[in-house]
């Protein structure tokens, strides 16, 4: 079994360009299963750092849309640009027309192509806005929490009833592991939401709710399409669900 203080510190070496130090012998199946189970908890550090980001920029001259930009940069940063990388190579693969062979070539080519381009811009886009309306409305709470419900809606994908379309890769580590987490994960994330607007609590809870319902569909049609998924799949996961729950907080 892998203690969770291991699994935090192989889902921060994954998924941060935190230097810690890499695992002296590979990562098995069981880790990496760990691992993602404990991806929320980065989730959660990575969250707080951008809100306290915003919270800083909020007292310069910088327009907030820049602000915006600006923790859309640190977070790909962060994260080394991963999920953005997954998100479209998602998006040209569910593009493209062939069997599930054509659209996993399509995934593993590397180059962004039109339709990866655009979902690129117009997320980003999303979420730039958006966390530039929670800037302005001095909402950290929401802004951190929207990058922590992106990282439960992953685990939520890896859930047990899904597969991997490779046996290589982190996709092979990590789809399909989660059981137990995947729904404790996203009562946890649900719960929370009424934390985070005391002045409307049902908000948070509400929004989270129709997130990881549209990340369940988003999981299902892309297992679908791609004959199982891959880590592009979970960093096209987390990027759409932040998005997602950026809007749905400010609507």
């Amino acid at each position: 079994m892998t203690s969770p203080l291991r699994a935090v510190w192989l889902a921060t070496s994954w998924l941060t360009i935190v230097p810690v130090p890499q695992p002296k012998s590979a990562p098995t199946r069981r880790d990496g299963g760990a691992a993602l189970a404990a991806t929320p908890v980065v989730g959660i550090g990575l969250g707080a750092a951008l809100a306290a980001v915003a919270y800083g920029l909020s007292h310069t001259d910088l327009p907030n849309l820049l602000i915006g930009l600006l923790l859309v940069a640190i977070a790909a940063a962060l994260t080394r640009g991963m999920h953005l990388d997954g998100l479209a190579d998602t998006a040209d693969g569910l593009g493209c027309f062939g069997p599930p062979e054509r659209a996993q070539q399509v995934m593993r080519e590397g180059s962004v192509g039109p339709f990866g381009a655009a979902t690129l811009v117009l997320v980003i886009a999303i979420q730039a806005t958006g966390f530039a309306a929670l800037t302005e409305n001095q909402h950290w709470l929401q802004l951190g929490y929207a990058v922590v419900v992106g990282r439960a809606a992953a685990v939520l994908t890896a859930r047990a009833s899904l597969k991997p379309f490779s046996d290589n890769g982190f996709g092979a580590l990590v789809i399909g592991t989660q059981c137990i987490s995947a729904a404790l994960w996203a009562t946890i994330a649900i719960a929370a939401g009424a934390m985070i607007d005391l002045d409307q609590p049902w908000r948070g809870p509400v929004v989270a709710a129709v997130v990881f319902v549209i990340v369940w569909f988003f999981g299902a049609h892309c297992a679908r399409r791609f004959n199982g998924l891959s880590g592009d799949t979970l960093g096209a996961t987390i990027e759409i669900a932040t998005a997602a729950t950026v809007i749905g907080l400010l609507f």
